[in-house]
């Protein structure tokens, strides 16, 4: 028999009665899994995607659970749809206590977003970067924040003139390099939170290579066929595992003082060298903040 992602994560015991919990990209995949344990550990779950009849379907699983389920539908590659969506999260909460920016993906075509950035680029980190940013004054005292990163960071440099045009757009580079930002703007919003003195967490993970996570669906044939066949091997990392990650450091006791690190297998891990490089942070949190036309977030922490 299966385990549970919060079995796995060694938090089936924890109770999180009366916490609010918004997972992005939670209609498939390790967000759906990740958002249902978070609805039987007793949390209210914001569940997010652009498919409503999925969503939907996510929310009816919380019938019969101790906790509510509420699907928003938000486009991550629209600026005003993430802004919506952190508008109804502040108009409809009390407080967010766990935010897990999960949504993305891995795009073949070379295109431009709206704001003339690579739209991996847009999707995997401005979106996150963004919606984050706007929910800072709407978090709780300890809110945990999660974002989905990968171990395809690994051999990327942080390159903040490429993501500006898509002359030579590689796919597979654009989702490497997403990744790194994911790393980089989890560990400066840690410092830059640290500096204010709130006891908010951030933290970033890796969540295996999941066969049946859906993310094989965005690489170029036949790989998402090869893929879907690994889901029988075992010891393949599954969904549940995935979705484990992510609980870990947003709910279990023994994360709750861990901020500004990178989780591989439920450990503290060293990720690149460009992902630990405090100026490839800086750069990117005020090149972020210049490109979505705001006020740079945390500005008075900066140092």
């Amino acid at each position: 028999m299966s385990r549970s992602p919060e079995e796995l994560a060694g938090v089936a015991d924890v109770d999180c009665t009366g916490q609010q919990a918004l997972v992005t990209g939670s209609t498939s995949g390790i967000g759906r899994d990740a958002a249902l344990a978070l609805g039987r550990l007793g949390a209210d779950v914001i569940v997010h995607g652009r498919d409503e009849t999925a969503g939907e379907a996510v929310v009816d699983e919380f019938d019969g659970l101790d906790a509510d389920g509420r699907f928003v539908k938000a486009d991550f590659a629209s600026v005003d749809g993430v802004r919506e969506l952190a508008e109804t999260v502040r108009t409809d909460t009390d407080g967010v206590d766990i935010l897990v920016n999960n949504a993305g993906g891995l795009f073949r075509e070379g295109r431009l977003s709206d704001l003339g950035v690579e739209y991996t680029f847009h999707v995997n980190h401005l979106s996150p970067f963004l919606l984050t940013t706007a929910l800072l004054g709407h978090l709780a005292d300890d809110a945990r924040i999660v974002t989905t990163a990968s171990a395809a960071h690994q051999g990327t440099a942080l390159d903040l003139e490429r993501v500006q045009d898509v002359d030579r757009h590689a796919s597979w580079w654009a989702y490497s390099h997403s990744k790194l930002a994911n790393i980089l703007f989890a560990s400066e919003l840690a410092r830059r939170l640290d500096a204010t003195e709130r006891a908010i967490t951030s933290n970033s993970i890796h969540p295996g290579a999941i066969p049946g996570s859906g993310f094989s669906r965005f690489l170029p044939r036949p790989l998402p066929q090869l893929m879907g066949g690994l889901s029988a091997v075992p010891g393949v990392t599954t969904v549940a595992d995935g979705a484990a990650e992510l609980l870990f450091p947003a709910v279990s006791p023994r994360t709750a003082d861990i901020s500004g690190r990178y989780f591989v297998d439920q450990q503290p891990t060293t990720p690149s060298p460009a992902a630990r490089d405090r100026d490839n942070a800086r750069r990117l949190w005020e090149f972020s903040a210049d490109v979505l036309d705001i006020e740079e977030p945390l500005e008075g922490a900066a140092t």
